[in-house]
C-alpha cells in the first residue's frame, strides 16, 4: 500500500492537532493535582504528547515539500 504525500500531510495534520490538544490539556490541568509525584508524571505525559505533535509537524512539512517537488520528482 502506498501512502501519497497528500495523505501523509492530512494524516500528520490530524494526528498533530490531536496530540497538541492532549498535551495542552494535560499542562493546563496540572494545577488541580495535589500529589507531587502524580503531577510530575502528568507533566511528563503532557510533554510527551507535545513531542509527538512536533514530530507530526515535521512529517507534515516534509510532505508539503514532497508535494511541491523540493526533493526531486516523485515517481
Amino acid at each position: 500500500m502506498k501512502i501519497t504525500a497528500y495523505m501523509a500531510f492530512w494524516g500528520a495534520l490530524v494526528f498533530g492537532l490531536v496530540c497538541l490538544g492532549f498535551g495542552l490539556h494535560g499542562l493546563w490541568g496540572l494545577d488541580g493535582i495535589a500529589d507531587e509525584a502524580v503531577r510530575s508524571d502528568a507533566r511528563g505525559f503532557a510533554w510527551f504528547w507535545l513531542f509527538l505533535a512536533s514530530i507530526a509537524l515535521v512529517i507534515g512539512v516534509i510532505s508539503v515539500l514532497m508535494v511541491k517537488g523540493r526533493f526531486g520528482e516523485l515517481e
